[in-house]
């Protein structure tokens, strides 16, 4: 009966202590965005005054401090920055001085084709990586392994946009089946979805193969063999569930490192994604879009840390939050 009592209350201490982890590591990351939000206002001001590219060159100085009063650029830096950190619980990121629309509706016309890129492009690199990590895991040291790391190689050195460039030279250039630019079809994907997703392809493979080497030479898999279990039934029953830990880790890391590194892909084939737009807004100076966009990306990495963090739990019972 007293072992029932204990028991008992170990499983509301230990949910609350779950709680008490994700809600931690929650304030963390208000905390880590609030001092990305900080930096992004102060940097972006250093690169110089956006009025003298709003308007024309030969602007009189009046021109200029009415554009500059409109805007809100000529208060104080102090005032604009504890404007600018009332309005992030409202999601209010402040008009865009170039689209003279609010931060929030352009970056929400842009998220659905971000998005979709680094969907595609994740899809398409865990289709590759998987196979690819578990045939180099198996055929170690033999022609498999060798095709299988000298690919990884190669994705991990090659710059994306480099490939980019090199895929529209070959398939739409030379001949001509898909599109170099543009947006709204399957065809209009496949290129750029291939640039992004080969670093990502390498990355998991290669740390797939590492942790599956591991857990292939451990002694229940040994036991697993000697009980007659066939390689398919001792991969996919026992090695990949105990080989997932760090891949799971490195697959989210490497979705918010596609929608961040969407930016030069997205120029690369002109796709009207918040990566191509962010580069507009630092070319034009645009302020409050750029503060945004920074912590948009800076979001998605905090949060998807915050969900591998999570998923610990559930794929193998042994690991706690917080230990």
């Amino acid at each position: 009966m007293t072992e029932l009592s204990a028991g008992a209350a170990r499983v509301p201490t230990a949910a609350s202590g779950v709680l008490r982890t994700v809600v931690t590591k929650i304030v963390t990351a208000i905390i880590v965005l609030l001092c990305v939000a900080t930096v992004a206002f102060f940097l972006v001001r250093l690169s110089g005054d956006p009025v003298k590219l709003l308007l024309p060159p030969d602007a009189t100085a009046g021109q200029e401090a009415t554009l500059r009063a409109s805007l809100g650029l000529d208060r104080p830096l102090i005032t604009q920055y504890l404007d600018y950190l009332a309005g992030l619980p409202r999601l209010d990121f402040g008009t865009s001085l170039v689209y003279d629309q609010p931060v929030a509706d352009v970056l929400l016309e842009r998220l659905p084709a971000t998005l979709q890129l680094a969907a595609a492009a994740m899809v398409l690199a865990l289709v590759v990586s998987v196979p690819a990590g578990i045939i180099a895991a198996l055929r170690r040291g033999k022609a498999g392994d060798t095709g299988v790391m000298t690919g990884v190689l190669i994705g991990q050195s090659t710059p994306p946009f480099w490939v980019g460039i090199l895929l529209i030279l070959v398939f739409s250039v030379q001949l001509k089946v898909l599109p170099a630019s543009g947006y709204g079809t399957f065809t209009h994907l496949v290129l750029p979805s291939i640039t992004l997703a080969i670093y990502s392809v390498a990355v998991i493979a290669r740390l797939l193969r590492s942790s599956l080497i591991d857990v292939l030479g451990s002694d229940y898999i040994r036991t697993a063999k000697a009980k007659g279990l066939g390689t398919g039934g001792i991969v996919f029953s026992h090695g990949l569930r105990n080989a997932s830990l760090p891949v799971i880790t490195v697959i989210g890391l490497e979705f918010g490192s596609l929608l961040g590194g969407a930016i030069l892909t997205e120029q690369v084939f002109a796709w009207p994604g918040i990566g191509r737009l962010t580069i507009e807004a630092i070319t034009n100076r645009d302020f409050p879009m750029v503060q945004a966009a920074v912590l948009f990306f800076a979001a998605i990495f905090v949060v998807v840390n915050l969900l591998v963090d999570i998923s610990y739990t559930v794929l193998d019972p042994r690991v706690r939050l917080g230990r």
